[in-house]
């Protein structure tokens, strides 16, 4: 969903603004968009941190028949914390830019550009940390939502590649359940390959900018920034697109819900007959990343190995 706000509202703005030269909804855009693109940064971030810990946690849990199910409670709780933690390490960036104008040298006509300025006329003590935070951007960027995402998850993975490894030793599991765990693992590494691969360039710029951006031109700076916000969009446009693609059971959900909507299904002959078809669709998508409780395997007979 905040990818589609990106793609929604940030977009136009950033296209708007390199045809005419002008800055569609002034000051508020250059504030807002900003915000926005960090906060999607930190939404990607504890996300994919969320969902490491939540495949450890499938994989240290001693019975998964004894697992309780997420109650939808309790996500739409994480998500808040995702969301309102994100968006508040974002609020800086709300402070820092301004519009600015300036003669085009080419055309002589006045452009409107976003600069990294905070405003003369905020309190002393909220303009010094918004100085202080402009100072320590780039390595709060690169270490906060680059390296810990990736890092995170590469760590989630390693240790639960060992506890598996020692479990598949000791005893021998579904093979059905193992590929489906194994399923969701390789999906979180492919989202996490995705936005690190979008978010060097950037982090790369940042570095480059801060230590030679006096030899560079305000052309280049902005070429290097118009890239950078790009990658951002193709990262909010691919990462959804690939969820549904690894995420079979989701894909499926995503495209009998679409399918539903077009056709306008109401309740027909046939409805009684695909319920539980639908039940089961209905449980799989919601058990993307949640393990939900399985049933108890028949009890072993007396002679022969569990094997």
């Amino acid at each position: 969903f905040w990818d589609f706000l990106i793609l929604f509202f940030c977009l136009p703005v950033v296209i708007f603004n390199e045809i005419t030269k002008k800055r569609l909804l002034g000051d508020m855009s250059c504030r807002i968009v900003p915000f926005m693109e960090v906060s999607s940064l930190g939404v990607t971030t504890f996300s994919l941190c969320a969902l490491g810990i939540d495949r450890f946690h499938a994989a240290t849990s001693p019975q998964a028949s004894t697992r309780p199910i997420e109650q939808c409670q309790s996500i739409i709780a994480k998500l808040a914390v995702i969301w309102v933690g994100s968006m508040t390490l974002s609020v800086p960036e709300i402070l820092l830019w301004q519009l600015a104008q300036d003669t085009s040298p080419v055309s002589g006509g006045v452009t409107e550009f976003c600069t990294m300025k905070p405003s003369s006329n905020l309190p002393e003590s909220i303009y010094s940390l918004v100085l202080t935070y402009q100072n320590a951007r780039m390595w709060w960027y690169f270490g906060c939502y680059f390296c810990l995402p990736i890092l995170f998850t590469v760590s989630c993975q390693l240790v639960t590649r060992r506890i598996r490894g020692t479990e598949k030793k000791s005893e021998c599991r579904g093979a059905k359940h193992s590929q489906c765990e194994s399923h969701l693992n390789c999906t979180i590494i492919a989202l996490t390959i995705i936005y690190g691969l979008c978010t060097t360039p950037e982090n790369v710029c940042n570095i480059v900018v801060a230590y030679m951006s006096p030899d560079m031109s305000k052309q280049t700076l902005d070429l290097l920034n118009l890239i950078n916000q790009f990658f951002l969009f193709f990262k909010c446009s691919v990462t959804p697109v690939l969820l549904l693609c690894l995420c079979r059971p989701l894909g499926q959900a995503f495209m009998d819900c679409c399918c539903c909507c077009c056709e306008g299904c109401g309740p027909d002959t046939t409805s009684s007959e695909g319920s539980a078809d639908s039940k089961l669709k209905t449980e799989m998508s919601s058990s993307i990343f949640f393990d939900k409780p399985r049933e108890t395997p028949p009890p072993l007979l007396a002679l022969g190995t569990p094997c």
